[in-house]
């Protein structure tokens, strides 16, 4: 799986980061992945014409130290269907952008 990967976080850093992630994003089933929407307009032509498939997202896994942050779209209601991609070139600096800003934002050193 392709991802970008920021790691070495200490231990108060990653209770950031997972409180942030409980408010700013989807929770999933397990405690250590969280979806994030794609918006719209970021989305190929594919996944914008499936609206049934609705919401389009990525994943942020945590680790120990580590986020991971998934370069790969997928919808949260049909994971059989076409529309499901690694990201284009727009919805990886989505992701890049994300992952800094959320960083940024809660002054996390790494």
């Amino acid at each position: 799986m392709k991802s970008y990967l920021i790691d070495e976080i200490s231990k108060e850093g990653m209770g950031k980061i997972k409180d942030y992630l409980a408010k700013n994003a989807l929770k999933s089933s397990l405690t250590e992945i969280f979806w994030v929407k794609v918006p719209d307009d970021l989305l190929s032509e594919k996944q914008f014409e499936h609206k049934a498939c609705y919401p389009h997202v990525f994943a942020i896994e945590l680790g120990q130290n580590w986020v991971k942050f998934e370069f790969y779209v997928r919808s949260l209601h049909n994971m059989r269907c076409t529309c499901p991609a690694y990201c284009t070139r727009s919805q990886q600096e989505f992701v890049i952008n994300y992952a800094n800003k959320m960083i940024e934002s809660l002054q996390i050193r790494t």
